[in-house]
């Protein structure tokens, strides 16, 4: 046998290097500061990848976790979006995954009440800075309680992937990060915004500001006998925000606008358009003051200032849009009514989390400003060269989104003209625009948002790459969740339908038509079913509008006089309760990869569903548990889903500890007879 290279010890796993030759080789660039044995590697400490771990840990795995930031739970913390958005559907019945109750129950617990800030966006209200304290706690205790063991590594970014080729297949052999920390004598982290420190992120050399260490992650044990023994010898899950491993592996992916077809006829596109993803936000935070406060104007502020807007006359309201997402209050606040919208006047003390479309949104378009770069892009930056990855993202639309966050806090408070207002007092569109600066910007490294500049550590990302699942039984192409699967609309309208084709429109009719689908291509009429796609492999559920914020006509989008993409929003309106296949959370051509979160499986307009919190939870509970039980078992998740559409007895295994696990796959009363969704309530 081949004498070991190298040998380094964790605790009483050795890990033997020379069976990475490929890994050696790539360590010759920096040397490397520590090498990790994992059973699941998980990129991306959002909520989906705190999910992951959780259900890892409690399970007993050695889970290790990489996150650009240095707080877990994505959305709800180091995004800022600290108000959950959630459906009566699921709210009613507390119908939910553990973990995600657990965190509302933390959350009541440390307040004394789940609304910290009688928010009117939703049930659940509370400081960004307090979810990541609440959610790393429940990792620590479910480290414990699952006996399994926890690798946590802020501040840290994937780099690179070691694939290697393992039976028929390939897999992911190591994955080469980088952890950064500041200098001595320079400021903390957080400091500067994401756009002033990405690209050093991403750089393997020292810099006069960063502190690099480079760190590579491989399968906890890794011997021949072992390696030949299991089908995967660990599961690498990508849980990043805007699907970073899916563009570096290089697997097949859609970014924006899908093609209009008969999955997803209210498409704004006949081929399609990578550059129109929706937009993405830097929540901030901001204080009610007893007296006005100096109010000093961003010197990019004119730049931003034609797009800032209400939006609509019955939202321009102060008091309305600074008390939607309201995320603490003092209690003081006097009861009010707005456009038949309850809740409390704005008082002393009171913080409010934005997030508004027409506000600190940014919303690109085109192939000269998209924020998340397609493959071409990657591959003519160099970025999917070996070592080359440097997060794929535009660096300077991240800072003009940086910029026009600022503005908006200005245009609040001091603003006098909306961009969306007529200025004729005769017009049905007539509002005003007045000053309120009794307010103060929110800033510093023990503020709610946790940044000394006051924006989010990073940006809220309501759509990322979505990868196209393997080729299976009905969907040659590859799987895909599309809108047919889960919209309330009516697709069959004929203002719809009189854009496709006779023959897509069948096929669109039979889509609809549920178990009767194979007799309406054969010349019945068609039978809509009134209740989403049902799955055999799902593993988890969700439900939300679909909902959207669109990209902009127009380059840049803060162009006076600018629009949104005409038909952008053809497919907004109310969605099914839907389920999450695990077939949606397997790449191609990889393995040994799982992708949760917004990655996963999903069309532009499903997708605008399938991207709230509790779901995020629900795929990565389900990631967690589906890596799990693959090692345990001896199976890839590829082969548990192969022989649909006849359930495996693996799916059943697996979907049996979900649901004993009280992580729920499938909403009440969900059958293939059943038609009715208010049969589900």
């Amino acid at each position: 046998m081949k004498k070991p290279l190298a040998i380094l010890c964790l605790g009483l796993v050795a890990i033997e290097l020379s069976y990475f030759p490929s890994v050696l080789a790539a360590t010759q660039t920096k040397p490397v500061d520590n090498t990790i044995g994992c059973d699941i590697m998980v990129a991306g400490g959002g909520l989906s990848g705190t999910a992951t771990a959780y259900e890892g840990l409690l399970a007993g795995k050695t889970v290790c976790m990489t996150e650009i930031t240095d707080w877990v739970g994505g959305q709800i913390s180091a995004q800022g979006v600290s108000a959950l958005d959630e459906r009566p559907t699921q709210r009613a019945k507390n119908y939910f995954p553990r973990g995600y109750l657990e965190f509302r129950q933390q959350v009541k617990d440390y307040y004394g009440k789940l609304n910290s800030g009688y928010c009117w966006v939703s049930e659940a209200c509370f400081l960004p800075k307090d979810a990541h304290k609440l959610l790393y706690g429940m990792l620590k205790t479910a480290e414990s309680k699952g006996k399994g063991k926890l690798y946590w590594y802020p501040n840290t970014v994937v780099k690179q992937l070691i694939v290697g080729k393992k039976g028929e297949g390939q897999q992911i052999n190591a994955v080469v990060a980088i952890q950064h920390q500041s200098q001595p004598g320079t400021p903390p982290i957080n400091t500067e915004p994401l756009s002033k420190t990405i690209e050093d992120a991403y750089s393997y050399q020292d810099s006069p500001r960063f502190q690099k260490r480079k760190i590579i992650f491989i399968p906890t044990y890794k011997t021949p006998k072992q390696q030949a023994a299991k089908p995967a010898d660990w599961y690498v899950v990508d849980a990043t925000e805007t699907g970073e491993l899916v563009g570096l592996a290089d697997v097949p992916y859609r970014l924006g606008l899908d093609p209009r077809s008969a999955d997803e006829p209210s498409s704004a596109s006949t081929t399609g358009d990578p550059y129109c993803t929706q937009g993405f936000t830097y929540p901030f935070a901001m204080e009610t003051t007893a007296t006005p406060q100096l109010q000093v104007q961003p010197v990019t502020y004119q730049q931003y200032s034609p797009y800032y807007s209400y939006e609509l006359k019955r939202l321009a309201d102060f008091g309305l849009v600074y008390t939607y997402r309201r995320i603490y209050s003092s209690g003081t606040g006097k009861p009010t009514k707005f456009g038949g919208i309850n809740f409390t006047a704005p008082a002393v003390g009171d913080i409010s989390m934005q997030n508004w479309t027409w506000g600190n949104d940014y919303r690109p378009g085109s192939a000269q400003d998209n924020l998340i770069l397609d493959r071409s892009q990657l591959q003519l930056s160099g970025q999917l060269g070996a070592g080359g990855w440097m997060g794929g993202l535009r660096t300077d639309t991240l800072r003009k989104g940086e910029e026009n966050a600022q503005g908006f806090y200005y245009w609040l408070v001091a603003g006098k003209t909306d961009s969306r207002a007529n200025p004729d007092p005769t017009s049905p569109n007539y509002w005003v625009k007045t000053p309120n600066p009794n307010q103060r910007y929110i800033s510093g490294l023990d503020s709610p948002m946790g940044t000394a500049h006051g924006l989010s550590k990073y940006p809220y990302i309501r759509e990322g790459r979505r990868i196209i699942g393997r080729p299976s039984y009905g969907y040659k192409d590859g799987f895909t969740i599309a809108e047919v699967d889960m919209s309330r609309n009516n697709l069959l309208d004929p203002k719809r339908t009189a854009i496709l084709s006779p023959t897509e429109l069948r096929q669109l009719q039979a889509n609809l038509s549920g178990v009767n689908a194979l007799n309406v291509l054969t010349g019945d009429k068609p039978t809509p079913r009134n209740r989403s796609t049902l799955y055999a492999d799902t593993v988890g559920i969700g439900h939300y509008a679909i909902d959207f914020h669109p990209c902009m006509q127009n380059n840049p989008p803060e162009a006076p006089n600018n629009s949104e993409r005409a038909g952008a929003r053809q497919g907004e309106g109310q969605a099914y309760p839907f389920q999450i296949p695990l077939r949606a959370m397997i790449p191609q051509k990889i393995d040994n990869m799982l992708v949760a979160g917004k990655s996963i499986a999903t069309s532009h307009v499903a997708a605008a569903a399938y991207r709230i919190h509790s779901f995020e939870w629900s795929a990565g509970a389900a990631a967690g548990t589906t890596a799990a039980y693959a090692l345990e078992k001896g199976i890839t998740p590829a082969q548990m889903v192969a022989p649909l559409p006849d359930r495996s007895i693996a799916i059943i295994e697996l979907r049996k500890r979900l649901e004993a696990n009280n992580n729920p796959t499938s909403f009440p009363n969900t059958s293939i007879f059943n038609n009715n969704w208010q049969d589900w309530k």
